[in-house]
């Protein structure tokens, strides 16, 4: 029996893989532990979207390799985006790693450690077309009451300024009958919230079915009688069809919580982009999807300094969200990733000010937010325990939050046990967070 520790980066996306590699390597006769001095083997699995992410990965590898020289490790293994960007480079620039595997590496996992366990260096980062995993197992790594549910790989939209499609490879959606199962497997054990992801949420099954089918995902998993919970996140604005919204409306199950990622309002920015639609076509579907769903959620993901980005756009942009009155909002600055199809286009924004952009809209976010919460005092939500902050007060979500990415709810109660729910009345509003006391 092995040690092995892991550090997992990125999205929820990358974590549903890491959790699939340490299942399988439980399931080998591997031990998990958390700590990295102890660990024989250590795996980082890693993003490289952009340049931060590609920072942070560098650095936790930097950082795990230590533990070659004065901890257990044996094995040092990188995966995910990473290595399947950068893959040849860094296996000349990083001797210290044993093993480079890029992403969706569990199948040859297995292989690759006794390749570099006999003293073989192994380089392993093919075109990224395998199949997505449709039955190994996971080790949870989330509360035991929530678990992400991948339903896709890949992407086949090739917006301009993403490198998802030459990392992941175009849209692979799972067979429907492997999701239901594993949704069953999580319920079964105890997981009452599910949180479907993929790089491109909304056009699940469209290499299947001919036509986009998260509804019949939707209609499959709230059928399962231990889930409580369905939330959906990364839609992009185009999947948003009839049917979806059609099942969305009347399953209960499901959370009226959307993640539909805008990118932008101005039209030009948009089109170079890759993107469809324009500041109006965007505040029809917004007004659309409100009208369905009266007590609707909505977050939003934005970038600010996109080439050829004037005033006259950025204004464009602040206009939306200021129409739109978002519920979560994220803003994040344009990286100039080489690869990217944007990358071609002359940088026309500084540094500085893409940043000034973003601390603007991130201000006029804030307002919005407090209004909103403000007129949540006195309602009582169904909250979703997850953590005993001691002297009666808890942490917890109600369906208005994703975990991680979102505000907290602060509870005030007896007694409560992290993984259940409770009844709880807001009593104040902060810019971002509400605090309660359950309701008996």
């Amino acid at each position: 029996m092995k040690l092995v520790s892991m550090i997992s980066l990125g999205c929820p996306k990358n974590l549903v893989e890491s959790e699939t590699i340490l299942g399988l390597l439980a399931a080998s006769g591997y031990a998990i532990t958390p700590s990295l001095e102890d660990a024989e083997l250590i795996i980082v699995n890693t993003c490289s979207f952009i340049r931060p992410a590609v920072k942070e990965a560098l650095n936790a590898i930097s950082y795990s390799s230590q533990f070659k020289k004065k901890g257990a490790c044996r094995c040092l293994v990188v995966m995910g985006c990473l290595p399947q960007r950068y893959g040849p480079q860094l296996a000349e620039l990083i001797p210290e790693v044993d093993v480079w595997l890029g992403v969706n590496a569990a199948p040859v996992l297995l292989g690759s450690l006794q390749k570099a366990l006999a003293g073989e260096k192994v380089l392993n980062c093919p075109s990224p077309h395998r199949e997505p995993d449709s039955g190994s197992p996971r080790l949870l790594t989330t509360p035991p009451s929530t678990a992400y549910l991948k339903i896709a790989e890949g992407c086949s939209h090739f917006c301009s300024y993403c490198l998802i499609p030459h990392l992941r490879g175009p849209l692979k959606s799972r067979p429907l009958e492997a999701i239901y199962r594993e949704a069953c497997q999580l319920a079964e054990n105890g997981v009452k919230e599910i949180i479907l992801v993929a790089q491109d949420t909304g056009s699940y099954g469209k290499d299947l079915f001919g036509s986009p089918s998260l509804n019949l995902v939707l209609k499959k998993l709230a059928q399962i009688p231990q889930l409580e919970w369905i939330r959906i996140l990364y839609l992009n604005p185009t999947s948003l069809t009839p049917e979806l919204v059609e099942v969305i409306k009347y399953e209960t199950k499901i959370c009226r919580y959307l993640d539909v990622p805008f990118q932008h309002a101005n039209q030009e920015i948009l089109r170079k982009m890759k993107r469809k639609g324009s500041l109006e076509e965007h505040l029809r579907l917004v007004d659309y999807l409100r009208s369905a769903f009266p007590d609707l959620t909505l977050r939003t993901t934005l970038m600010t300094g996109f080439p050829g980005e004037n005033e006259h756009a950025f204004r464009e942009l602040l206009s939306f969200v200021e129409r739109a009155e978002f519920e979560r909002l994220g803003v994040f600055p344009y990286y100039h990733e080489e690869g990217a199809r944007s990358f071609r286009f002359p940088e026309t924004v500084s540094w500085w000010e893409k940043k000034r952009r973003c601390r603007i809209l991130l201000q006029l976010q804030r307002e919005i937010s407090r209004k909103k919460n403000r007129k949540l005092v006195g309602r009582e939500l169904k909250v979703l325990i997850e953590k005993d902050l001691g002297n009666g007060v808890y942490l917890g979500r109600s369906f208005r939050e994703a975990p991680e990415v979102d505000p907290k709810i602060i509870v005030k109660a007896k007694n409560l046990s992290p993984g259940n729910f409770a009844k709880v009345k807001i009593t104040q509003a902060y810019t971002f967070d509400l605090a309660g006391i359950e309701v008996e």
